[in-house]
């Protein structure tokens, strides 16, 4: 096993990472136990290369450097392993577009998230919260991640469509999409590339469930290109959105691309993160009671809407403060596209990048008792002390997520809504442990809802 390497350039403590193996580096590190991995890393140095088959990766574990990539998209380009691979999957949307592409497609998709339709978007949320919250009954467990899950596939598909979609076409698209993000990330892992071309059950269940996503969001485009018009929704922008340097607009293949991605990015990661949140007020119910207090003065005997997000500051918090333990968004690639420095190490054209949100936000250097479910190191007083490019739920620069007001919206109204009817406790044994993919999901959540 090779010890760390340590060079100091610059004040720059660089290193490589130990225990690396003949061939494959640290692959099998990677994958086996991929959070505790990285976690361990800032250890070693503010800047640490691992090896991923012959690829070798540069992980910056400092705030600053992480904001020196981020934020110099030019230079400092989406790619990697990771990410190469997720875009023969989702094809050329938002997340895997180049910065060309991006830059365009970003000016096209951003209107659809315009404060005026997230408001449009919220009356979508506050019923479908209603729905969910109002199926439960006394004593009757939940998978509480099932649940997360059939709420933001609804409210996904009805901003995307202003459609209610049928039971069993969202049943399709949660199990479609759980099938295809993992599959995803397992190829993106592979550095071999052997893996997706044995004949195992996983890949033909891979390649069924991607043909039936895109054969769905092909007939829901078709129905809408049927009846035209705008409907208030998120298809709707994506179609009349025009390029103000250019006048063009999204071509057919890139609205089927956005809208696959709009899927993944709406459905995946919120259920994903609010399947924690509800994990974490279970174990705190300090917590949980703080949030029920706030939701009994703000919105009382009613259901919770849009003008009410704002004066929700403690739930705002608490899902902030999950998003910083589990952010679904736990790893992020990069690629340079010229010769370039980064804490002192010469990089070449084409040299990866990989960066943590998990491993940053669970930093104690970063965030005091970080293990800690603490919603009001929120506060503003405290915020502001949080080192810049030490959060990045969302990402940050001109990638930054382009729906993160929208997610926060619906985060805020799903907490208010169930908290305003249930109080949820874990069912005795109840374990969880992250899962990797290509966002930071749960397995099933068992807990029992108790009336207020």
């Amino acid at each position: 096993m090779r010890t760390a390497q340590r060079t100091v350039t610059r004040d720059w403590q660089v290193a490589t990472a130990p225990g690396g193996l003949p061939l494959i580096g640290h692959a099998l590190q990677l994958a086996r136990r991929p959070l505790g991995f990285l976690s361990s890393l800032p250890a070693h140095g503010d800047l640490v290369e691992l090896r991923l088959g012959p690829q070798r990766v540069q992980l910056p574990c400092h705030p600053e450097l992480v904001q020196q990539v981020l934020l110099n998209g030019r230079v400092f380009d989406t790619g990697g392993p990771v990410k190469d691979k997720a875009r023969q999957i989702l094809g050329n949307g938002l997340i895997t577009a180049g910065r060309a592409d991006h830059r365009r497609q970003r000016r096209l998709v951003q209107p659809a998230f315009h404060t005026a339709r997230v408001e449009g978007y919220a009356e979508v949320m506050r019923h479908e919260c209603e729905a969910v919250a109002g199926s439960w009954t006394t004593d009757r467990v939940v998978d509480v991640s099932r649940e997360m899950q059939a709420l933001t596939t609804r409210v996904t598909a009805r901003a995307l469509f202003t459609t209610d979609m049928a039971p069993h076409a969202v049943a399709e698209v949660q199990r479609c999409l759980r099938t295809v993000v993992q599959g995803a990330y397992h190829r993106a892992i592979d550095p071999t590339g052997l893996v997706s071309r044995l004949p195992l059950h996983a890949n033909r269940a891979f390649a069924t469930a991607l043909t039936q996503l895109h054969r769905r969001i092909d007939q829901l485009i078709a129905d809408y290109r049927a009846t035209g018009g705008d409907r208030g929704d998120l298809l709707s922008a994506l179609f009349a959105a025009r390029d103000e340097e250019t006048g063009e607009r999204l071509s057919e293949r890139e609205v089927h691309d956005q809208v696959l991605t709009l899927l993944l990015a709406g459905i995946e990661t919120t259920a994903a993160a609010l399947t924690w949140t509800w994990f974490l007020l279970g174990r705190n119910p300090a917590a949980e009671a703080r949030l029920h207090a706030e939701v009994d003065q703000v919105v009382g005997d009613r259901p919770p809407g849009h003008p009410d997000v704002p004066r929700l500051g403690y739930t705002q918090r608490v899902f902030t403060e999950a998003l910083r333990l589990f952010p679904p968004a736990w790893i992020i690639t990069r690629t340079t596209t010229e010769s370039t420095e980064l804490a002192g190490r010469r990089l070449p054209p084409g040299s990866d990048v990989l960066i943590s949100p998990y491993m940053l936000h669970r930093d104690g250097r970063l965030f005091p008792r970080p293990e800690s479910f603490d919603p009001d190191r929120w506060l503003p007083e405290r915020a502001k002390d949080v080192t810049r490019g030490s959060y990045l739920p969302f990402g940050a620069g001109s990638r930054k997520c382009v729906g993160d007001v929208f997610g926060m919206t619906e985060a805020t109204l799903a907490l208010a809504t169930v908290a305003r009817r249930w109080r949820l406790r874990p069912v005795p044994g109840t374990r969880l442990r992250p899962r990797p993919q290509m966002s930071l999901t749960s397995g099933p959540l068992a807990m029992m809802p108790m009336p207020r």
